[in-house]
């Protein structure tokens, strides 16, 4: 539930914050004080759509922080949301102070607050909310009939993708032949052959210089009293110098692997020939590979898997009538299964449809609408055989054949079946906001709402706007929005009423502002009936 909101510079709202308590809390004040701004920081907290006209004149920027206290079978979890709005537009979020999107920062809000704004209400002419309302009612799951829907649209994707026109696929049959025939009769099983290619080219086009260095070397090694020459000299001089042994070992070893580096040497040089030939057809396989690669992808690895993958296309345009026989075997299997899952969702919505409606029509003679009449109309069976179609028909008087309600319903009418909706529904957030659900009606139907509001305070927190004294006795607690002028600006501000103030403030709103003793009166009356609240006298007694 919503625990504290802080607000600064939103509206004519400089700084104000608010602690709630579980239970329903109503907002009262005098038109303009503010009330509605109280909400618009909550739509805001949660990630609702900005307006920058709602920041304060003179102010850069807008804050909303609000607390919200969640229970949890491990405990109570903490988890604050902010909203920061700038005038030149930009938005900020920020999730337990760290930064967030405003999408997350709406993920989230939808889990913890449930706001319904002035004609908000409206949305119930939605028919996709009203067939969200049953489902929900109905424990209606539609998981599998989404995912048959799906499968039955992938294959017609794959159909699609087959190619439907015989001119284009054979077209696209004649490309892609052309393709593998190009790419396969290259012969390319190596990514790296282009490198080692350039390797080998380098080598023959510098054949002669390699050969005259090799030679050089062989030379220098071999060659009558060259190094070979000596090293050997010097192991045959140090024959008799029996008392360095090791030393005498060094030099022999030296002049073995000296004499290895010549044999080995020379063999190179005799081995490296001048080969034209090979020259001209690493050069013509090279160039043939730059052009695969113009064509088909920056490098030899890229023409390898262009050339598998335009092969299976090419397999799957000439296997085409397998293929098509194949897809519609598995979409006529995936049709059975969508018509299976049609009718069982179908059958579940017309079966708890009438349940839904007298849950509902129960309440809305809770509400005032003594006579009204409620039912739930789900599509045809053969028409709309998943049911898709879910209409609410109203008929508020007697003699008058239900209609659908974006026909017959009054603003008024549409607040209070929007109500007795939220009465009937389970698993809504914990926290819902009311910005004058109680708008167009009083006397008997504004009792109604009120009693209707505080019954929905028992299980969850509901925080409403008013300006009705029914509605505000009948509230667990009382938020009084008021605001003054200072110095040519308008300041707001928003204070929880003690128990012992909320006569006063009641009978203020019965008298228009000038509290005489029978507008008090009035007030402890009202608070007595509709709030619980004894009597100062039974309290003191």
């Amino acid at each position: 539930m919503l625990v504290e909101l802080s607000i600064e510079n939103l509206g004519i709202i400089e700084n104000v914050r608010v602690s709630f308590d579980k239970g329903f809390t109503a907002f009262t004040g005098e038109t303009g004080a503010g009330k509605t701004m109280l909400v618009e920081a909550i739509n805001l907290v949660v990630g609702r759509r900005a307006d920058v006209s709602v920041i304060r004149d003179g102010a850069e920027e807008a804050r909303v922080e609000a607390r919200f206290i969640t229970k949890t079978p491990s405990g109570e979890v903490e988890t604050i949301l902010c909203r920061v709005l700038h005038r030149e537009g930009r938005s900020r979020a920020y999730i337990n102070d760290r930064m967030a999107t405003v999408a997350s920062l709406a993920e989230i809000g939808d889990e913890l607050v449930d706001i319904h704004g002035q004609h908000a209400h409206q949305r119930l002419l939605s028919l996709a909310t009203q067939r969200n309302s049953l489902d929900q009612f109905g424990n209606v799951s539609t998981t599998e009939l989404q995912a048959a829907r799906e499968s039955v649209t992938h294959i017609d994707a794959n159909l699609a993708a087959l190619g439907g026109d015989e001119k284009s696929r054979v077209r696209e049959i004649d490309l892609l032949q052309f393709q593998c025939d190009e790419i396969e009769s290259s012969r390319i099983t190596n990514p790296d052959e282009d490198l080692q290619l350039s390797q080998e080219e380098d080598k023959l086009t510098d054949v002669v210089r390699h050969q005259e260095s090799l030679q050089k070397i062989v030379s220098l090694l071999s060659d009558d009293g060259a190094v070979v020459d000596l090293l050997g000299e010097a192991v045959s001089a140090m024959a008799p110098v029996t008392s360095l042994p090791a030393l005498s070992e060094r030099l022999r070893s030296l002049a073995a692997e000296a004499k290895d580096i010549s044999d080995t040497v020379r063999d190179a040089a005799e081995g490296s020939e001048h080969d034209p030939a090979r020259l001209e057809e690493i050069r013509l396989r090279r160039q043939s590979l730059r052009d695969l690669q113009r064509k088909y992808g920056d490098s030899l690895s890229d023409v390898m898997a262009f050339g598998a993958e335009a092969r299976e296309r090419l397999n799957e345009l000439l296997g085409y009538a397998e293929r098509v026989n194949e897809l519609e075997k598995e979409k006529s299997v995936a049709l059975r299964h969508l018509a299976k899952c049609q009718k069982e969702v179908g059958n579940a919505r017309r079966a708890v449809a009438p349940k839904l409606a007298s849950a509902v029509q129960k309440r809305l003679r809770q509400l005032a609408l003594p006579n009204a009449t409620v039912q739930v109309a789900v599509g045809d069976i053969d028409s709309d055989p998943a049911g898709e179609s879910v209409v609410f028909m109203l008929a508020a008087n007697p003699g008058s054949a239900p209609q659908p309600i974006a026909k017959v319903a009054s603003g008024g009418e549409l607040a209070r079946v929007m109500l007795a909706l939220r009465l009937v529904l389970t698993g809504d957030p914990a926290t819902m906001v009311f910005d004058e659900v109680d708008a167009g009606i009083g006397g008997e139907a504004a009792v109604a709402v009120a009693t209707a509001l505080r019954e929905l305070g028992n299980d969850h927190q509901v925080i409403a706007v008013t300006h009705l004294a029914q509605v505000a006795a009948s509230a667990h607690g009382q938020v009084a929005v008021s605001k003054s002028v200072k110095a040519g600006k308008t300041y707001g501000a928003a204070t929880r009423v003690a128990e012992t103030e909320r006569a006063n403030e009641i009978a203020r709103m019965l008298s228009g502002g000038v509290a005489d003793e029978s507008a008090n009166a009035h007030a402890r009356d009202l608070l007595e009936k509709l709030g619980g609240q004894k009597k100062r006298s039974q309290r003191s007694s």
